[in-house]
C-alpha cells in the first residue's frame, strides 16, 4: 500500500505510523519509550484522540481521530499565544522535538525518521476493529515478545485496565461491545486461521515496508 500523505483532515479516524530513517532504531533505551509518549501528550493531545497505538524499537503505530477545530481552540489556555489548527503539523513538531532530543542524547546528527509519516483514513468500523487489533499484535508480529499482550509499550492493558488513561479507553470498548468483548476479538484474531486471513490484508502490505 502506497503511503498516503495528504494533509489530516477533522473529523477523520487514522493510521499513523512512521519508522526510523534506514531502518535505525528509534528507541535506543527504555527510559526513551516514556519520554516520546511525554512528547506525544503535548504536541498531539491537542488536536486528535488516540483510540490505540504501539511503540517498538524501530516503529511505531498509532489509531487516532482528528479533532474538530472547536474542540481544538476550546483547548486554548488563557493568555497564551493561539494557534492555527494544522493536525498535521502536530505530528511533524512531535517527530522534529523527539529527534532532536536523541540527537542530543546520543550524540549523532541527521533524520531519525523517514521523510513523510505515513497516515491511512479509516472509513469503516471494521476496519477500526482490525486496525486496534493490528496495532497491538504487532511485537508479537515482528519476534519481539511472544505474546503481544506482554509487551508494555503498547495500549493494550491501559484499555483493559481501570486506571485512569488518556485514551478513548470507553469509545474503543464500546466498539467491542465491553472490555470482555474487546478481549474476545483480540483472543480470536491471534488464531492462526485469523491471522492467516490477516496477512492478506493492506495492513500486512503496508507494514511489510516497515
Amino acid at each position: 500500500m502506497k503511503h498516503i500523505t495528504a494533509l489530516l483532515q477533522p473529523d477523520m479516524y487514522y493510521h499513523i505510523y512512521n519508522r526510523g530513517n534506514n531502518r535505525e532504531n528509534l528507541f535506543v533505551e527504555e527510559r526513551n519509550y516514556p519520554y516520546f509518549l511525554r512528547l506525544y501528550a503535548k504536541h498531539i493531545e491537542p488536536i486528535a484522540d488516540t483510540y490505540a497505538y504501539c511503540l517498538l524499537k524501530n516503529h511505531f503505530h498509532f489509531c487516532v481521530k482528528i479533532k474538530m477545530e472547536e474542540e481544538f481552540k476550546t483547548s486554548w489556555v488563557a493568555g497564551t499565544k493561539k494557534k492555527n489548527f494544522n493536525p498535521s503539523q502536530g505530528f511533524s513538531n512531535l517527530f522534529n522535538a523527539y529527534a532532536k532530543a536523541i540527537n542530543k542524547a546520543y550524540g549523532r546528527t541527521g533524520s531519525l525518521f523517514e521523510e513523510r509519516f505515513g497516515r491511512i483514513p479509516v472509513t469503516k468500523t471494521a476496519y477500526l476493529e482490525t486496525l486496534i487489533f493490528y496495532i497491538h499484535y504487532n511485537p508479537q508480529k515482528h519476534g519481539f515478545i511472544a505474546d503481544f499482550r506482554d509487551w508494555q509499550w503498547s495500549s493494550y492493558h491501559a484499555l483493559v485496565g481501570k486506571e485512569r488513561t488518556r485514551l478513548k479507553r470507553a469509545q474503543v470498548l464500546d466498539l467491542f461491545g465491553d472490555a470482555q468483548g474487546f478481549e474476545n476479538f483480540h483472543q480470536e484474531m491471534a488464531d492462526e486461521k485469523n491471522l492467516a486471513k490477516l496477512t492478506d490484508e493492506e495492513f500486512d502490505n503496508e507494514t511489510s515496508q516497515i
